[in-house]
């Protein structure tokens, strides 16, 4: 008999205060405001046709609002996730959010404590989802009802080097907390330990860095055609030689 709480879904983070977008600088990024007469486009968003778009997204939403950029980032992402515990502090969960969404993962789980420096996240966290699991059982019940193997990321003992082993398709990339690393409750709930071969005098790398590592580490093993390209990119026309 499982000794795991009755299955529930995950909950949504509480919402903070939203910090402004990052400052421009001297030459800023993005775009003016749009050309008249403004595209007749239900994704557009009338005051950034008007002011223009300097947030940090990629050229394909400018002018978008949040939740039609939310829209279709969900129809493209991937069957892998990120799980970070959050028991003691949280130095490095926003740049888990921003990686996450760098890397299209269907969510971010925050384990244990619900609130999180959002600073890191450079506002990624508008456009990526973010839930919350009260402990690493709940996480688990979770994932096995989702059909997602959990994936630890340490270098614990008996764990296997992340460059010789391909992922699972459908995951959860685990990540534990500055310093102590995966709790053992975690450790023991993975189906798959993988550690990130280093070759400096440092023990460990944060969780930041390391989930940007693993979530790469998955897109090259499934989200990559033969050319390496993205399977959903848009192809530019070929030019004759």
């Amino acid at each position: 008999m499982s000794d795991h709480p009755p299955r529930s879904t995950p909950s949504s983070v509480a919402p903070e205060p939203e910090p402004p977008e990052p400052d421009e600088r001297a030459d800023p990024v993005g775009v003016g405001p749009h050309p008249e007469p403004w595209p007749d486009d239900p994704r557009f968003d009338r005051g950034l046709l008007a002011a223009g778009d300097r947030r940090n997204v990629i050229d394909r939403y400018r002018y978008w609002s949040r939740e039609a950029i939310v829209a279709d980032l969900d129809e493209r992402r991937f069957d892998v996730h990120v799980a970070v515990e959050n028991f003691q502090h949280d130095f490095n969960i926003g740049t888990v959010v921003r990686n996450a969404n760098a890397f299209g993962a269907k969510a971010v789980h925050i384990v244990g404590r619900r609130r999180w420096n959002r600073r890191g996240a450079m506002v990624t966290d508008r456009y990526q989802h973010v839930e919350h699991h009260d402990s690493v059982a709940a996480l688990a019940d979770w994932a096995d009802g989702e059909a997602l193997s959990l994936v630890g990321i340490d270098n614990l003992d008996g764990s296997v080097p992340i460059e010789t082993v391909t992922l699972p398709e459908r995951c959860v990339l685990l990540f534990g907390q500055e310093g102590p690393g995966l709790s053992a409750d975690a450790h023991s709930r993975c189906s798959l330990v993988c550690s990130i071969t280093m070759f400096g005098s440092t023990r460990s790398i944060n969780a930041g860095v390391a989930s940007g590592i693993a979530l790469h580490a998955w897109i090259r093993a499934h989200a990559l055609d033969d050319a390496g390209l993205p399977h959903w990119l848009e192809r530019p026309p070929t030019t004759p030689s």
